[in-house]
């Protein structure tokens, strides 16, 4: 599961980034890029990317799919999709056939449950950003999004059951412009996160008004090569 992640690579290093992805020869970016954002929830505008031949675009979309069905926005925002069930289940079958796409991360938080209450911890990849599965509509006439999450895998299972489908970079062009058949055959624990790495966040990113570097707490790193 991903309810709060940090995007803080931003302007041209964020394009960069996507540039690098295989396959991808230009990036445009209409809306421009956000800045560096420490505590994003769902409901928030979000960096889409979408790929089409060798052009990637990125576009500001809002984090919850809104189905073309969808006459509101009323009901809990659809911020994570099941990859076990996203080919079938209504809101995100018609997604998931035709519109998949790729969210951008520096990391996420996630919190478990201690004998002192509830601690944050920010999670990232030992080296570079983290693209993850997604799916995007146009309902509302808004562009929107939402993260497809699998089982977690052994090493971060204890943190949370569930777990962003993170993408190799041999794979993004699989899940982005393959047959529905070959992006589900991604839908598993992703190797990705066998690389992972984690440490205590703080206490404040439980309000999302929050929103500074420091709620990443990245002193006294813990897990993978940074125990």
């Amino acid at each position: 599961m991903c309810g709060r992640f940090v995007l803080f690579t931003s302007g041209e290093d964020l394009i960069d980034a996507v540039e690098a992805l295989p396959g991808i020869s230009d990036v445009d970016a209409p809306d421009g890029t956000p800045p560096p954002r420490y505590n994003i929830a769902p409901t928030q505008q979000v960096p889409l990317i979408r790929v089409a031949e060798s052009h990637a675009r990125i576009d500001a979309a809002r984090w919850g799919l809104l189905p073309t069905w969808k006459k509101d926005e009323t009901g809990p925002p659809l911020f994570n999709a099941r990859g076990e069930t996203v080919a079938e289940k209504p809101s995100f079958r018609s997604a998931f056939k035709a519109r998949r796409g790729l969210m951008v991360l520096d990391g996420y938080y996630e919190w478990k449950q201690t004998e002192n209450g509830k601690q944050p911890y920010f999670v990232r990849a030992a080296e570079g950003m983290l693209f993850a599965a997604a799916l995007w509509e146009t309902g509302l006439d808004r562009l929107s999004t939402t993260m497809v999450t699998t089982d977690a895998t052994e090493n971060m299972a204890w943190l949370h059951h569930r777990l962003p489908l993170f993408l190799r970079a041999d794979e993004i062009r699989t899940w982005v412009d393959g047959t529905p058949q070959e992006a589900l055959e991604l839908v598993r624990p992703s190797r990705v996160a066998e690389q992972l790495v984690f440490n205590e966040a703080a206490q404040e990113v439980g309000n999302t008004r929050n929103d500074y570097a420091e709620l990443m707490g990245l002193m006294g790193l813990m897990g993978g090569s940074d125990a």
